[in-house]
C-alpha cells in the first residue's frame, strides 16, 4: 500500500508538472481587442479614427511588434524586450549583417525545441519604421507616411496589417512568448475602420 501511494504521488506530480509546462508553453494574452463596430457610436470622424488607432495600438505596442521595430540597429526579444542575444544588427536591408543574417538562426517556421521563432521572411522593420520609445501619435503619423512606410498608401497599409503573414506571426509566436492581443482579423478590422474614418491620429 505504501509503495502504491508513493507511485500515485509521483504520478500526480508528473501530471501537475506537465500541466504547468503546457501552460508555460502555450501562454494566452489577457488583453483583448474591442471590435471595430464598437466605435461606430463616436459620431465625430476624427475622434473615432483616433479611438480606433488607440485600440489597434494595443497590438502595435505589444512586445511581438515592438521587438521587430526597435529604436536602434539591434532588435530586442522576449516579452521583456531585452537586447537580442547573440548580438546582431539590422544590416543594410533589415535581414542582418553579412555573416550574421537573420536566416542563419531563424528558419521558415518556429523551432519549438529551441524556442527560436521563425518565418520565411524573418527580418527587422526598416529604420524609418522604428517604434520603440515613441507615442502612438508619432507612430500613427509614421505608418501612414509613404516616404517612410515603403511607399504604401492606406489601402496597401490595411492589406499589410490584415493579411501579411509576418505580421500574423505575432499571434502565433510559439515557445513561451505572449501572443499579440486579439487576432489579426480583429486588428486588421480596426486599421481598416481607422483608414475609412480618415486615418486621423491620436493627439498624444
Amino acid at each position: 500500500m505504501k509503495r502504491f501511494s508513493s507511485f500515485s504521488a509521483a504520478l500526480i506530480g508528473l501530471v501537475f508538472a506537465g500541466h504547468v509546462f503546457a501552460q508555460l508553453a502555450t501562454p494566452t494574452n489577457p488583453t483583448t481587442l474591442k471590435p471595430a463596430s464598437e466605435f461606430d457610436r463616436i459620431e465625430n470622424k476624427q475622434d473615432r479614427a483616433a479611438a480606433l488607432f488607440i485600440e489597434a495600438g494595443k497590438v502595435i505596442n505589444s512586445p511581438r511588434c515592438q521587438n521587430c521595430h526597435p529604436g536602434g540597429e539591434r532588435p530586442t526579444q522576449t516579452d521583456a524586450m531585452n537586447p537580442h542575444q547573440p548580438w546582431v544588427i539590422r544590416g543594410a536591408d533589415g535581414f542582418g549583417a553579412p555573416g550574421m543574417r537573420c536566416a542563419t538562426c531563424h528558419q521558415a517556421a518556429n523551432f519549438e525545441s529551441s524556442g527560436v521563432p521563425g518565418h520565411p521572411k524573418w527580418h527587422l522593420a526598416p529604420a524609418s519604421m522604428a517604434w520603440q520609445g515613441k507615442s502612438l501619435a508619432l507612430i500613427c503619423e509614421q505608418i501612414k507616411d509613404k516616404s517612410r512606410n515603403d511607399n504604401m498608401d492606406l489601402a496597401a497599409l490595411v492589406k499589410h496589417m490584415s493579411e501579411d503573414t509576418l505580421v500574423g506571426w505575432a499571434w502565433k509566436p510559439g515557445a513561451n512568448r505572449t501572443p499579440a492581443p486579439g487576432t489579426q482579423v480583429q486588428f486588421g478590422a480596426l486599421i481598416r475602420a481607422w483608414a475609412e474614418a480618415g486615418a486621423y491620429c491620436p493627439k498624444s
